[in-house]
């Protein structure tokens, strides 16, 4: 007997790692609560934790403004303003759901890192103290805060890691908590999940992490290459977190920091279905997931909902399938190779994930890989086609 085709998804990953797209993955199914396809490959076991790097933004960030939002400590008026009076978000009169959107009018990056460094090269040493640790990260969310806006608010969507690093630091100071305690507590226990954030004051870290990089700062992402310079490199840890910005924040922040496994998304990915079934309220009730993965009403053309992102029109990394019928998908992106897509109608959780930049930031291949793997899940269950 020829096996279910959902099994050929094995070798696709497999083929992945054999092309050099990245040197390790892992990947989960769910269709209707149930895991169809579930798989490793390359120098990864099931339990190595990978960088999920801006799946932190959906399954630490905005799930933790949904729990805070049911609690009332914070919603989508609040004014940046109340915490941060005098920023230039906080004067053009930003709110967390401007941020949540990406319509703030905040740059998509700044590397604040590399004036971090400039001014504390300790930073770079395993030996670091806390205390320097600590003073480096309140320099950095006060950079932030004073980042001054590039468009008017509501004006245009850009995506942006410093609106979310704002963002960060505001439900922290809500609910009077660092931010990996929050998330803990909120997200990682009621939803059983294993991922964590990875402090440097707390290094060695537990269990095995995929590689991503061996210098500290990392090279330039493309399109990055001439916005720093003249700043002290040395190698980095296993186990530190890829994104610089975050590194420099303790590995802690809004935009990046969380580490996980594939199981860990794709449980995220179902609580989002059951939420909005109402089946599971650990997070908030299904009216609140309804208005936060509504699509911005604000701005026309917006693939944005509150945090998440939905398929874009033409190539998009879900592929041709998934959320191409109502009430379509919502997931996000990670820049070291991961991924979440939930299709809301056909109750599909798909979760791949990978390690692609330890191989190099430059190769971006992972842009056809992805929506190729998701276009051949949808086809192996049969579900091309919607009645």
């Amino acid at each position: 007997m020829n096996p279910h085709p959902v099994a050929n998804l094995q070798a696709v990953l497999d083929d992945g790692v054999e092309l050099g797209i990245f040197p390790a993955a892992q990947a989960v199914v769910l269709h209707k609560g149930m895991q169809v396809f579930g798989g490793v490959a390359g120098n990864a076991t099931g339990d190595t934790r990978f960088d999920l790097a801006s799946l932190t933004k959906v399954l630490s960030t905005t799930a933790l403004f949904l729990r805070l939002w049911t609690e009332g400590k914070v919603g989508p008026n609040t004014l940046v303003s109340r915490y941060h009076p005098g920023s230039p978000a906080g004067d053009a009169g930003v709110t967390v759901a401007d941020l949540l959107y990406h319509r703030s009018g905040l740059p998509p990056f700044v590397p604040f890192f590399a004036d971090a460094l400039k001014a504390r090269p300790e930073l770079l040493d395993a030996g670091c103290s806390a205390n320097v640790r600590t003073q480096a990260r309140e320099d950095v969310l006060r950079a932030a805060a004073a980042t001054p806006l590039e468009a008017p608010v509501r004006t245009r969507t850009a995506y942006s890691d410093v609106g979310f690093i704002l963002l960060g630091d505001i439900l922290s100071r809500a609910a009077d908590a660092p931010l990996d305690t929050l998330f803990s507590r909120h997200v990682a226990e009621p939803l059983g999940l294993n991922a964590r954030f990875h402090r440097l004051i707390d290094f060695p870290v537990d269990g095995t992490t995929a590689h991503t990089g061996a210098m500290r700062p990392r090279e330039p992402a493309p399109g990055q290459e001439s916005l720093w310079k003249d700043v002290p490199s040395r190698p980095s840890r296993p186990g530190e977190v890829d994104d610089d910005n975050a590194w420099v924040l303790d590995g802690v922040a809004g935009h990046a920091g969380l580490f996980g496994t594939a199981v860990d998304v794709a449980r995220f990915g179902q609580a989002v279905l059951e939420g909005c079934a109402g089946t599971h309220a650990a997070l908030a009730p299904a009216p609140l997931w309804h208005r936060l993965l509504a699509t911005d009403p604000l701005l026309e053309g917006s693939t944005r909902s509150m945090g998440f992102d939905s398929p874009s029109r033409g190539h998009s990394s879900a592929g041709r399938f998934i959320g191409d019928t109502p009430p379509g998908a919502v997931g996000h992106l990670g820049f070291t190779g991961t991924s979440l897509w939930v299709d809301l109608r056909r109750s599909l959780v798909v979760a791949l994930i990978t390690n692609r930049v330890a191989q190099g930031r430059q190769d971006l291949r992972i842009r056809d890989f992805r929506p190729a793997f998701h276009e051949l899940v949808v086809e192996a269950l049969d579900l091309t086609a919607l009645p």
